[in-house]
């Protein structure tokens, strides 16, 4: 695919993990399924020192998330993600990540319950942003990106992480630990508690 898709709202469906490691580098992995890109992965880290670094696996991709979110450096690399009865692993240049999730909680139910029709409505984001700062806090699901842009976060269900391993340029990352201080990527972060998250992420682009 080439060029910039021409519709003026675009759909992202598919999973964001929010994880921190023991390390002190969180990371913010993003599994589209469906997108206007096709099929595609990316990483988001944030590191010790504050250097946030985004793995893309095209120049496509890199230039639209970069655009849309601020980091300090930007790699085009393979990014392959695994799952398999609940664990997930993820290869991406110089990382290579591996978490298993647990079972849901209360919140998990509750966002499983709710439609994926209604989820995917940037309407119902609405809706949900004073309950998601109450509950999550330091987590938008509506705000203004770069570039113009305006984003909604239709979570639709979400597990918690329990157990992670990982290694990014040689170095071990550490079990996992809270997403603390939070990512800043872009208007919010992601939970503290490591999770994972099954949401539709739309992005609206500036007007021309």
């Amino acid at each position: 695919m080439s060029g910039r898709p021409s519709s003026r709202r675009l759909r992202f469906d598919g999973w964001i993990a929010g994880l921190g490691t023991a390390s002190g580098t969180r990371i913010v992995l993003g599994h589209w399924p469906r997108s206007p890109f096709g099929p595609f992965s990316d990483v988001m880290l944030e590191r010790p020192d504050g250097e946030r670094l985004l793995l893309a696996p095209t120049r496509q991709t890199a230039d639209f998330i970069s655009g849309t979110y601020v980091f300090d450096t930007v790699r085009v690399v393979p990014v392959d993600v695994r799952v398999c009865d609940g664990t997930w692993g993820v290869t991406a240049g110089p990382l290579d990540l591996r978490f298993m999730t647990g079972r849901r909680h209360l919140l998990g139910l509750l966002l499983h319950a709710v439609p994926g029709v209604l989820a995917r409505q940037p309407a119902w984001c609405a809706v949900t942003s004073l309950p998601a700062r109450v509950l999550l806090p330091g987590v938008r699901t509506r705000g203004s990106a770069g570039g113009g842009r305006r984003e909604w976060y239709g979570a639709r269900d979400m597990w918690p992480i329990q157990t992670v391993s990982g290694v990014f340029e040689g170095d071990d990352l550490g079990a996992a630990a809270p997403v603390d201080p939070p990512v800043r990527f872009g208007f919010g972060s992601v939970p503290r508690k490591p999770s994972l998250t099954r949401v539709t992420t739309t992005v609206a682009l500036a007007p021309d």
